[in-house]
């Protein structure tokens, strides 16, 4: 470790989190969803593959896109896979294959736009793609079409006793649905649009773009999910509007020729607020990382898995009308002691902290003073005994304060999402787990 900023990211704190809502998932439901017939008659299964039963808690899809919200795919991922994760989610093909590099075994679901990405990923890497556009369908229908006639060709002949078991058998990747030794059909995600009006199938013309996608003979469709745009609004009419015209979709999709086994529907937000729409899985992203999507609040017992750090590399003083910083910003009337912190918007500190936000030194909250550089930060220290080198807590416990991220979005006007994800890649990622460090 070079650098004196580090973001320090408890592996421990995202497990216990997973757990904490489960087990949250777990309770009583009172919703007027009631367990599907199929449901009732299923024996409760513990594959990742397996439909759950209705009437008993929906599995989790872990949300680790954008290099699981700035706290590093790789490590997260295998925590939240050996603590019980159905599924991972991430953004695109690139994402899935980091995953499955760092040697995730468990079910990838990918969300984005496939247009753009190479689509030997899904079936090298065994992900299960997101079907959104009908371009995607298309494209992922001839894909899977090669691919599995490429694996016809490479196999032994098939003799009356049967498809011989051999070592040149060819690979038939596990995201495919099997009917025969080589004939399959590959395992995805239908998304509906609902009324956020970004990706996914218009909700109200189905039945012009979906019977393509029932008569694949390459295709399957194993769930098929929605996206709430206003589950952190409680006061906002689409929320109930878009799970309503869900419930009209699923309705209807058996007539289209579609049967999925699965439906999801609930962010980190909607699954707090409405357990109708909590169906068979929920995919929570910001909850897993200890943080409560603004405005809500939770008594499920959540930990911040991540706090930044830094230290002190210079104590300066100010007199009476001098400023700091680029525009000589925070003018002192008084003289003032400023104490300078290696880190800056290059690492993903927002410029309008200056002025708003606070760091906690020596345990106690002072405040960012000045402008935020690139790769420093100025903060105001007047009246504290401090020398190079003492603590900086960006984000973080230290004694018996506290700065967490939805502390800093709310005084600067944005999200925490977005300050997770702007976590800037030359800090280095220090892994806790259960008292161990790496």
């Amino acid at each position: 470790m070079i650098r004196p900023t580090v973001a320090r990211v408890d592996l421990a704190a995202i497990e216990s989190n997973l757990l904490a809502i489960a087990q949250f998932l777990s309770g009583a439901r009172t919703s007027h969803l009631e367990p599907r017939a199929s449901d009732l008659d299923a024996p409760r299964a513990t594959h990742p593959d397996a439909p759950r039963t209705s009437h008993l808690a929906p599995r989790v899809i872990a949300v680790v896109k954008a290099n699981a919200y700035g706290h590093g795919a790789a490590d997260v991922a295998l925590a939240l896979e050996r603590a019980g994760a159905a599924m991972l989610a991430c953004a695109d093909i690139e994402e899935g294959i980091v995953l499955r590099r760092a040697g995730v075994r468990a079910p990838i679901l990918v969300f984005g736009a496939l247009g753009i990405s190479d689509l030997d990923g899904v079936f090298e890497y065994d992900l299960t793609p997101t079907i959104s556009t009908p371009a995607a369908a298309a494209n992922l229908e001839a894909a899977a079409r090669r691919f599995v006639q490429t694996a016809a060709s490479a196999a032994p002949p098939v003799t009356a006793a049967g498809p011989p078991v051999t070592a040149a058998d060819p690979p038939v990747a596990s995201a495919f649905r099997r009917k025969g030794p080589i004939r399959a059909k590959l395992r995805c995600h239908l998304k509906i649009d609902t009324g956020m009006n970004r990706l996914g199938f218009r909700h109200d013309n189905l039945g012009r773009t979906l019977p393509a996608i029932a008569n694949s003979e390459y295709l399957a469709i194993d769930a098929v999910y929605t996206h709430f745009a206003t589950a952190d609004e409680p006061e906002h009419p689409a929320f109930v509007l878009q799970r309503e015209r869900f419930e009209h979709v699923l309705a209807t999709l058996p007539s289209l020729g579609i049967h999925p086994q699965w439906r999801h529907a609930a962010n980190s937000a909607a699954l707090l607020r409405d357990e109708r729409v909590w169906y068979d899985f929920v995919r929570p992203g910001l909850l897993l990382y200890g943080i409560v999507p603004p405005p809500l609040a939770v008594t499920i017992p959540l930990r911040p898995a991540l706090s930044l750090h830094s230290r002190i590399v210079h104590v300066k003083g100010l007199r009476p009308g001098e400023g700091t910083g680029y525009g000589l910003r925070s003018v002192a009337d008084s003289p003032r002691t400023i104490a300078v912190v290696p880190a800056g918007y290059a690492d993903g500190l927002d410029r309008r902290m200056a002025g708003h936000a606070f760091m906690l030194v020596r345990g106690k909250r002072v405040p960012v003073v000045g402008s935020v550089c690139m790769d420093m930060t100025m903060i105001d220290v007047t009246g504290m005994e401090v020398s190079t080198g003492d603590e900086v807590v960006i984000v973080g416990r230290q004694g018996s304060e506290e700065i967490g991220m939805r502390e800093i979005a709310a005084s600067i006007g944005t999200i925490p999402y977005e300050l997770l994800c702007r976590v800037g890649t030359r800090i280095e990622r220090v892994y806790e787990d259960r008292g161990s460090i790496r």
